[in-house]
């Protein structure tokens, strides 16, 4: 298929055979009504592939509406997309068209697909489905003939392993996937573009002379990662073309604009504590109490057994809260629960006293409980008022088995 008339058509520059083979499956399913999603990383020109399929299909005269799903506030999206009924949440002072009503018999395009929220992802794998809808604040479902095309730079088989996108959605969206390559990987593309970028510099800022790029400068330039694709080269030869007095590029200048690549594929953010660090912390301080907790209820447990006493349900222990020190959250710091413990203040030379005195008979305690249960350690935990996590890590401990 020559693809040579799409990319004039559409301002696509390259001759990349991957960058093609993507152009080619978009003119392929264009005609049809089906599902694309498409990805790429963040720059790397995703936003035209839309366009071409729209224009290529029988919708090219109907709307064509894109939307950026990363950019709309979660509690305001559900309208965006659906619409609402006056008076359905305060601000409401009058009915509104969603973009899905507004798209009728086009297209619409739903950029950044995998920021939506889960509730919103519900509602539209109902109108991919069934091609139905509901205004926010209304319960009467109305129908849309839409064309969906998605776009998104996350991996989006991770995002459904996290639990942050639904799978039944995923794979709804992803009837034809078409994926834009990086632009490190079409690298015979890259001085093509920086020629058309300065071009178009120089005509925007009326620039007499575009910028020309040195063979020194020409080789970094290609051998250069862009984390940022094309969107980081065009804003890099925009730069050049308005500051840099000398026109000829050499590679000690191309070099003071290219940010060093460590620093540049360095997510944002990166250093410091995110949500998952935030969980895994927590995560561990529970785990440690919760050991505390089940070592002192066992010890209890041993002690009401020696005295004759019958086994009682262990009591946890009162958690007084505790901050600690932690960026990332309004007040900059985090509250964690820690056992208190009601003994005197010398309870540490008490509990490893106390410990070692009781090791032997905790040990013959479990024996005993596992013996008269036949080994069934859900009933010997039971008897024991400890958990059968507690019980099962004593007799690895102990060497029980």
């Amino acid at each position: 298929m020559n693809v040579q008339p799409i990319k004039q058509r559409f301002g696509i520059i390259g001759g990349s055979p991957v960058l093609d083979r993507a152009i080619e499956i978009a003119a392929q399913v264009a005609p049809t009504d089906l599902t694309v999603l498409i990805t790429g990383e963040s720059g790397s020109g995703k936003e035209v592939m839309p366009q071409v399929i729209h224009q290529l299909s029988a919708r090219k005269h109907g709307p064509y509406v894109a939307v950026n799903c990363g950019a709309i506030p979660e509690g305001t999206i559900d309208s965006e997309l659906f619409g609402h009924e006056k008076g359905s949440f305060t601000g409401a002072h009058e009915a509104r068209k969603g973009y899905f009503e507004v798209a009728d018999k086009g297209t619409i395009f739903l950029d950044e697909v995998g920021e939506l929220p889960l509730s919103t992802q519900v509602r539209l794998l109902r109108v991919l489905e069934t091609g139905e809808y509901i205004r926010v604040g209304s319960s009467k479902p109305q129908k849309t003939n839409v064309r969906v095309v998605a776009a998104t730079n996350v991996n989006m088989l991770q995002a459904v392993q996290r639990g942050t996108f639904r799978e039944d959605l995923y794979y709804r969206l992803n009837t034809v996937p078409i994926h834009v390559p990086p632009l490190r990987d079409r690298k015979e593309d890259i001085l093509l573009l920086f020629r058309k970028f300065a071009q178009d510099a120089a005509d925007r800022y009326r620039i007499k002379e575009p910028i020309t790029l040195g063979p020194d400068a020409q080789q970094l330039l290609i051998s250069y990662r862009w984390p940022g694709n094309v969107r980081q080269l065009k804003n890099i030869v925009e730069q050049m073309s308005v500051i840099e007095q000398d026109r000829r590029i050499t590679a000690d200048t191309l070099r003071g604009y290219l940010p060093e690549e460590t620093t540049a594929l360095v997510p944002a953010g990166a250093g410091k504590p995110g949500l998952e660090s935030i969980n895994e912390r927590e995560l561990i301080f529970k785990f440690l109490f919760d050991m505390k907790n089940d070592l002192t209820a066992l010890k209890e447990q041993v002690r009401v057994l020696m005295t004759g006493q019958p086994l009682a349900a262990p009591v946890a222990p009162a958690m007084p809260e505790i901050v600690l020190p932690l960026q990332g959250t309004p007040t900059g710091t985090m509250s964690i629960q820690m056992p208190r413990s009601e003994e005197p203040h010398d309870v540490e030379h008490t509990e490893v006293h106390e410990s070692l005195s009781l090791q032997e008979k905790e040990k013959e305690l479990i024996k005993k409980a596992l013996a008269r249960h036949r080994n069934r350690r859900k009933a010997a935990a039971q008897e024991l008022g400890i958990s059968e996590r507690t019980l099962y890590r004593k007799i690895k401990e102990y060497d029980l088995q």
